[in-house]
């Protein structure tokens, strides 16, 4: 769709036509090297073209799948109150942390307070594991767990940061410990 006009500005009129050829100036590349390359082109090209078929297989079962014995303590949500055919038991709650969940499964998954419970939840079984490692003569290696190393070689920045605020949040909380003793 060229047009022959004659004007008195300088510019090419040709609208992308060889950036298939010239591509800002360098030269094409040759992108059959590229894997993945062209796969929506030709099907016989296709790497998956031997594993896809038309029309798709269909071998899901579309019956409900029997229903998992239940032998540990499953928290239901309101929203669905009826145990799901399968379901994952290998935690069941226990201790603090367990009474913290099931006050988060008396609400709603929509109500903020449900998973503000639950992430405390986390964050109390953490401690309880903590407890119940060193009751067993087992002392954890806190740092390497929390991958203080590989933060120190490739975030020593965010791993300062993140010292400072624990340190400035346990300065703060030694001196209202003994402030409070103090009275």
């Amino acid at each position: 769709m060229a047009h022959d006009h004659h004007h008195d500005h300088d510019h090419d009129h040709n609208q992308g036509r060889d950036l298939a050829v010239f591509q800002h100036g360098r030269p094409p590349v040759d992108r059959s090297a590229i894997q993945g390359w062209g796969a929506d082109l030709d099907r016989k090209n296709r790497p998956g073209v031997p594993m896809e078929r038309t029309p798709p297989r269909i071998d899901a079962p579309l019956t409900q799948p029997e229903q998992q014995p239940q032998h540990v303590e499953v928290l239901l949500s309101p929203e669905r109150p009826h145990m799901t055919p399968l379901f994952g038991s290998p935690n069941p709650p226990r201790g603090v942390s367990g009474m913290v969940r099931r006050a988060a499964f008396k609400e709603t998954e929509n109500d903020i307070r449900h998973w503000l419970l639950l992430m405390l939840a986390d964050r109390i079984d953490v401690v309880e594991g903590l407890v119940e490692d060193l009751g067993r003569g087992h002392v954890p290696n806190i740092l390497g767990e929390m991958g203080i190393k590989a933060e120190w070689q490739h975030n020593k920045r965010g791993l300062a940061q993140k010292v400072a605020i624990g340190a400035a949040v346990a300065g703060i909380a030694c001196y209202l410990y003994q402030r409070r003793d103090r009275r």
